[in-house]
């Protein structure tokens, strides 16, 4: 196995990090702000969906 040379390793991966294309600080704010606006509405979609299943589920049990 051959040893990298750490220079030369440093050079390439500045090289890479130049090509990325990184969002603006715009794009990143709307992005996170769906990201919380979603999450919230998952929560909300799941809390009723555990209330209806709950209520099913103790409805079913109390009829004998």
């Amino acid at each position: 196995m051959q040893i990298a040379n750490p220079l030369k390793f440093l050079r390439e991966v500045r090289q890479e990090v130049s090509k990325v294309s990184w969002p603006s600080r715009n794009e990143t704010l709307i992005s996170t702000v769906m990201v919380i606006v979603l999450a919230i509405l998952a929560s909300i979609f799941f809390l009723i969906a555990d209330g209806i299943i709950s209520w099913g589920v103790q409805l079913m049990l109390s009829i004998r």
